[in-house]
């Protein structure tokens, strides 16, 4: 077979092989759009919503630095420094702290992918939209899901969230911190300790608040926490920010079936990002400009600090 494929080679000469090789060997159906053949162009605009926001003239200029490639051990050094920024954000010792390549929705994903099981249960407050979506990837994983659900502006009492414990005996409760589509602010304090007492695991959506509302992840008990780089802490969208506790950790570890996400899968993320005290292995390509900014906005914030 590999005689004849070289012979067949060998007659069809330097023209077959030529079109094979270019794209101008046969003519083009789209034309080059007139569009991109126009400078970008980009307006002044002052970003007043939930995110993204404005950055700031360090972040920006973080983002035009030189690309590195992802296994570098330059960029190994950067992903410690994010971890160490995540930690101190979140006010947390976690060793299981990262950056998900991907926005908030992400991270959501990420959390309930591992963390829930076909057939476990799954309580949810919905007062707005992520608590609707949290209630939706619920489904899709096969969980048993319990919709705790409140009028858009009101947030869940520590009697509500005891009452909904001891009915559905969860294995997981969902809330979300800043609802950015109702603008409520939830109370966190007493939460995990409660979850705790009835044996669930407490995550929290901090992605619109983290920044602009005080949270302490390790004191409050959150078992897992997670927000977005493109809100207040105004780094470009597309990555967040996610811990989980020895706990949630735990849990994850001896899962009886795979996650359904490889690409979100925490055993591999944590390995990448050196949470496991071993060789790191290559899991997929980072967002490597995105990690340069989200890096600079949480020197940022050290330099800044959380009390001011």
């Amino acid at each position: 077979m590999l005689g004849a494929l070289s012979a067949a080679s060998a007659t069809l000469g330097h023209k077959a092989a030529g079109w094979v090789r270019t794209m101008a060997s046969h003519q083009l159906l789209v034309p080059p759009p007139a569009a991109l053949r126009k400078p970008l162009s980009i307006p002044r605009r002052l970003l007043l919503g939930p995110g993204p926001s404005n950055l700031s003239p360090r972040v920006l200029a973080a983002g035009g630095q030189q690309m590195i490639g992802h296994m570098h051990k330059e960029m190994f050094q950067i992903m410690d420094e994010i971890k160490q920024g995540i930690q101190y954000a979140f006010q947390t010792r976690n060793a299981l702290t990262l950056a998900v390549s991907g926005s908030g929705h992400c991270a959501l994903e990420a959390a309930l992918s591992n963390l829930l099981e076909p057939q476990d249960s799954f309580l949810v407050g919905v007062n707005g939209v992520w608590g609707q979506r949290a209630q939706d990837i619920g489904e899709r994983i096969g969980a048993h899901v319990h919709p705790m659900i409140k009028d858009p502006g009101s947030h869940f009492t520590l009697q509500e969230v005891e009452e909904a414990l001891a009915q559905h005996k969860p294995v997981l409760l969902f809330l979300t911190q800043g609802e950015s589509s109702s603008g409520v602010l939830q109370p966190l304090d007493g939460y995990g300790e409660l979850c705790h007492r009835y044996r669930c695991l407490l995550l929290v959506d901090s992605v619109a608040s983290l920044g602009g509302a005080p949270v302490y992840m390790d004191q409050q008990g959150i078992d897992v926490l997670y927000s977005g780089s493109q809100k207040v802490l105004n780094a470009p969208p597309g990555t967040s920010l996610i811990s989980f506790s020895d706990k949630a950790r735990n849990k994850i570890y001896t899962r009886k079936t795979k996650p359904v996400s490889f690409n979100l899968d925490i055993k591999w993320l944590a390995n990448f990002w050196g949470c496991d005290d071993k060789p790191r292995e290559y899991h997929h390509t980072l967002p490597v400009i995105g990690l340069y900014s989200l890096r600079e906005r949480l020197a940022l914030l050290a330099e800044q600090g959380l009390e001011n």
